[in-house]
């Protein structure tokens, strides 16, 4: 992969009866696990070769640049209340392992089937294949959907071969459902948190796969605009939380 400085093999860490591979915090690394040069990589070099206007892909929620805390989906309230707090809800009680099979959310017309990625020879995550666009990657290595921890699953914008199962990533919204069936028959929700635009070489490492206490999910996908090397600059990330 273009405009990788140095590279560095995962370390494994135990997760039941996986060992999730954690990217070292190499530039490829942080690129989605390295995938960002290889979302939409074809797709975007033969844009800029035809001369024709270079796409802009963002979204409202941006930590463009940035790999600090989560950004507000929406502006807080204007009033503060006032009075004795009400008591946090009880944490999800997590479900027990179990691949997932097909990824839905309705408010963007995803309804996917679901492949497992495990780890090129470098130590950094497989993407799907481009002439799978239509398919989405989820990552083997860390946790199952609905398992405690994040579950991270990975798909193209677009490829050579026109738009692909994420081509409208960017347009989900806070308090949206995403929906995971699993192997075992079972069927998680998940409600969108916040996205989050980060370019290659600033991957909020730690807010996509650092341990969370309860289920968390997340949709990884490429944005920016596409750069004289034919990349997409950023990364476009969804952060969802049990529903």
């Amino acid at each position: 992969m273009a405009g990788t400085d140095s590279r560095r093999r995962a370390k494994g860490r135990r997760r039941g009866r996986r060992r999730a591979a954690r990217p070292g915090p190499g530039p490829l690394s942080r690129t989605a696990f390295g995938t960002a040069g290889l979302l939409c990589l074809v797709l975007g070099t033969s844009l800029a070769l035809s001369g024709r206007e270079t796409p802009v892909v963002r979204v409202e929620t941006s930590g463009h640049g940035s790999g600090g805390t989560d950004a507000p989906a929406a502006a807080q309230g204007a009033g503060a209340t006032t009075g004795t707090a009400p008591a946090a809800p009880a944490a999800p009680k997590p479900y027990p392992p179990s691949p997932p099979t097909r990824l839905l959310v309705p408010s963007v017309g995803v309804d996917a089937p679901v492949a497992e990625l495990g780890l090129n020879p470098d130590g950094t995550v497989e993407v799907p294949p481009t002439d799978r666009g239509d398919e989405v990657g989820w990552y083997r290595n860390g946790p199952t959907p609905g398992e405690t921890g994040p579950a991270v699953l990975i798909g193209h914008y677009d490829t050579a071969h026109g738009p692909a199962v994420f081509k409208q990533l960017p347009k989900l919204r806070p308090g949206e459902l995403i929906r995971i069936r699993r192997a075992d028959g079972a069927t998680v929700d998940f409600k969108v948190r916040t996205l989050l635009q980060a370019a290659k070489d600033r991957f909020p490492t730690e807010q996509v796969y650092g341990d969370t206490p309860a289920p968390a999910l997340r949709l990884i996908t490429c944005g920016g605009r596409i750069g004289s090397d034919g990349h997409w600059t950023d990364n476009i990330i969804v952060l969802a939380d049990l529903a």
